[in-house]
């Protein structure tokens, strides 16, 4: 059975110590699986703020990674696994982006131009979305990994 501590304020607190997003949620079941907390977050490190990009967020970045470690298909030709693991990425995607408005981090962040990130930091939206979507990235990966 899989569990998760991480709720919003838990994820402002650990990116207080500087763990980004993708660390968070990687590092939160990474250990569940086998994966020693410093493995995980090492793995996740380059994947933070839409991997430094604005894209794919860090929190869904993590979530799919953790995904894949339970789901991942490792077999040439296991179309079966590969399928199945798929199918869980995108179960995981689409709630995220119902629960959140999108995957992509510069669309929760309203970023649209680098110069907006003075006025993101301002409204302390690391600390008012980011946290949030760690937490909400933290229960559905649960939710889908203890499904079977």
């Amino acid at each position: 059975m899989f569990t998760t501590n991480i709720d919003a304020d838990e994820a402002l607190e650990l990116f207080g110590k500087g763990i980004d997003c993708s660390q968070v949620v990687f590092a939160e079941f990474a250990p569940q699986m086998g994966m020693d907390r410093v493995t995980a977050l090492k793995t996740a490190a380059s994947f933070g703020g839409g991997m430094w990009e604005g894209e794919t967020c860090g929190a869904v970045a993590g979530a799919l990674m953790a995904l894949g470690l339970k789901y991942g298909h490792i077999d040439d030709g296991n179309e079966e696994q590969k399928a199945n693991m798929m199918a869980k990425a995108m179960e995981f995607k689409k709630k995220f982006a119902a629960e959140n408005g999108s995957c992509i981090c510069r669309e929760l962040l309203g970023l649209k131009v680098p110069e907006d990130m003075e006025q993101i930091l301002a409204e302390k939206k690391f600390e008012t979305v980011c946290n949030n979507a760690v937490a909400s990235a933290c229960r559905i990966c649960c939710e889908i990994l203890n499904k079977d």
